[in-house]
């Protein structure tokens, strides 16, 4: 009997071990964007007047041999990530050494053609090569031809199920783009370039160029191929109409035919022009390892340049209509990662709110006007500097109200930054600790032993804490000054939802269809606003995020078409009832 206990006794604590060593071993489970990876500072002299900066645009991920491969604008390699969260950076330079240009890999186009991984930047010179890879995590590459004679910028390469390849180009204000068959040997035209698409901003009205849209200063650009093919159908998509705007978004073109016709869809299906970080433009769309669709593409902070960008990913799809989507309602806050089998037209968002958005803030010192409530307006272009980069330089953050934290993200703003092209030896250090009352305070996460870059670096939290206060302390950061563009901290205020949004109005012109004035009663409980807006009912696929406002000037329709809006209120507690779809001819 005495042995029988002693077993029992023994598998008890063995079972107690295995929880233990499964808890610790617990995979983080969401992400935020803009993605947390090691942006390169730009390598361009001209494109740093105003102050040196991470920057990167243009992305591509391809799924190859199980993972994914992500390349991008001028970062002197690439990353691979089998779970589309830790992302291993692969340092190598795409140029001959006789090609002296700042330019790396511009606006890359990736494929994969049989086993091989394939790779082209944007040249219209005929001194470049296609590289081709089948073991690109050891960066192996050699040439599959060395001199791609067509050329093409803002490049997007397609291989159909039947082996025959196509190559779509163009980024401009004048011409459209382009497409045509190449030859998936010799790579050689099988055929003149065709006109595949030009912006017709006279009725589309996301297409105008311009933050307002307004139709001055320029024509509309239209760049960023990418072809994807779904249920016989083929999509091509293209960035649109400047990548210096919050309105930069993906808009598709569909045909029967990978070289069209092809009939637009009316609004962009990629499209995010209001919350911390805006833009969605110039992507490329491609599948998990369960085959659900995601959208990578870029985002705008041009505040030290035009082309200060960052990378951002959504949940994207194809609905019961073939209608193409992208998900970026929420699409700055904490997100599902892929674990499976998933319908994307049903939110991936955790549900954790911003905790924080223009709460009290204290800080240990100030740099000129770069203000501490700079860190919590849900504005990436705006931030708070300290007056140093020095050990112990913090920033602290109130809530409001003892509130369940579940995760925080930390975007750095290269205040002063001295670096000017990529390294892979920075790294940023520091302490982030929490507190229900401002006087005793507990380590939430020590990153003081870090060694490597997280310019936005986000943090799980395994285990949910209770938390008024949360203070980031600088142990090290690596370049400049310590700066913060937003400390945003989600999770539940475990208050009241937001009210239900009164009075909600949508005043369409016929002077110019493309354009409604929108607006509502403000929701004393509410910090934000979500506006859903589409084409048919069941389809409001784009949403606008608004802050501290009751209004919206909304300049993106189809003139030819009707249109349907519903609205939403948000608190740090959730989310209200939509009010009923309203109907705009």
């Amino acid at each position: 009997m005495k042995n029988k206990y002693f077993l029992q006794f023994i598998l008890l604590i063995n079972l107690f071990f295995i929880q233990g060593n499964l808890s610790a071993q617990k995979k983080q489970l969401t992400y935020c964007n803009p993605i947390n990876i090691d942006y390169g500072f730009t390598p361009i002299p001209n494109f740093s007047t105003e102050g040196r900066h991470r920057a990167t645009a243009d992305p591509v991920i391809t799924m190859y041999k199980g993972d994914y491969y992500l390349f991008s604008t001028n970062q002197w390699g690439y990353w691979w990530s089998s779970d589309m969260l830790n992302w291993n950076f692969v340092s190598r330079s795409f140029l001959r050494p006789e090609h002296h240009v700042y330019d790396d890999l511009c606006a890359p186009a990736v494929w994969v053609q049989g086993d091989t991984l394939m790779v082209f930047g944007s040249t219209y010179s005929s001194n470049f090569p296609i590289w081709m890879s089948t073991n690109p995590k050891a960066n192996e590459w050699k040439e599959a031809i060395h001199e791609f004679e067509p050329g093409g910028w803002d490049p997007g390469f397609f291989r159909d199920d039947n082996g025959k390849l196509y190559m779509y180009n163009g980024s401009s204000n004048t011409y459209p783009l382009y497409g045509a068959e190449i030859d998936p040997i010799t790579f050689h035209l099988k055929g003149a370039r065709k006109e595949m698409y030009f912006l017709q901003s006279y009725r589309y009205g996301w297409q105008r160029f311009g933050e307002n849209m307004d139709d001055t200063f320029l024509d509309p650009f239209i760049e960023g191929s990418w072809m994807t093919k779904h249920n016989h159908k083929y999509y091509l998509q293209y960035g649109a109409p400047g990548t210096e705007f919050s309105g930069y978004a993906d808009g598709v073109v569909v045909g029967d035919n990978p070289l069209g016709p092809f009939t637009p869809q009316s609004m962009p299906f990629s499209y995010k022009p209001g919350g911390f970080a805006r833009g969605a433009g110039h992507g490329s769309t491609y599948t998990d390892t369960w085959g659900n669709y995601w959208h990578i593409s870029t985002m705008v902070i041009a505040v030290k340049n035009s082309f200060e960008r960052r990378l951002g990913i959504w949940p994207a799809g194809f609905d019961s209509d073939d209608v193409i989507y992208c998900n970026t309602a929420f699409g700055d806050y904490p997100t599902y990662l892929p674990n499976g089998t998933a319908d994307h037209l049903k939110s991936r968002f955790t549900g954790w709110m911003l905790l924080n958005y223009n709460k009290p803030v204290q800080v240990s010192s100030t740099l000129g006007g770069y203000a501490p409530n700079n860190a919590v307006d849900e504005s990436i272009k705006t931030y708070w500097s300290a007056q140093t980069a020095n050990p112990g330089e913090w920033i602290q953050s109130d809530l409001g109200t003892l509130s369940t934290v579940n995760a925080v993200q930390i975007n750095y703003a290269d205040q002063d930054a001295d670096i000017l092209g990529k390294s892979t030896k920075i790294y940023t250090q520091y302490k982030l600790l929490y507190s229900a009352d401002g006087k005793k305070w507990n380590m939430l996460a020590d990153k003081s032993l870090n060694k490597t870059d997280v310019p936005h670096d986000y943090v799980e939290l395994q285990t949910p804490v209770m938390a008024r206060f949360v203070k980031l302390i600088n142990v090290h950061t690596p370049t400049g000054k310590f700066a913060i563009s937003g400390l945003r901290v989600f999770g539940n205020a475990r208050g009241a939802k937001p009210d239900t949004v009164k009075n909600f109005i949508v005043l369409r012109t016929e002077k110019d269809k493309r354009s409604a004035w929108i607006k509502w009663q403000l929701v004393d409980n509410a910090y934000a606003y979500n506006i859903y807006v589409g084409t048919a009912p069941d389809k409001l696929y784009n949403c606008i995020m608004v802050h501290n406002a009751n209004e919206y000037y909304f300049k993106a329709m189809d003139k030819d078409k009707p249109y349907f809006f519903r609205i939403e209120a948000v608190n740090e507690s959730g989310v209200s009832e939509p009010v009923k779809v309203i109907k705009v001819e």
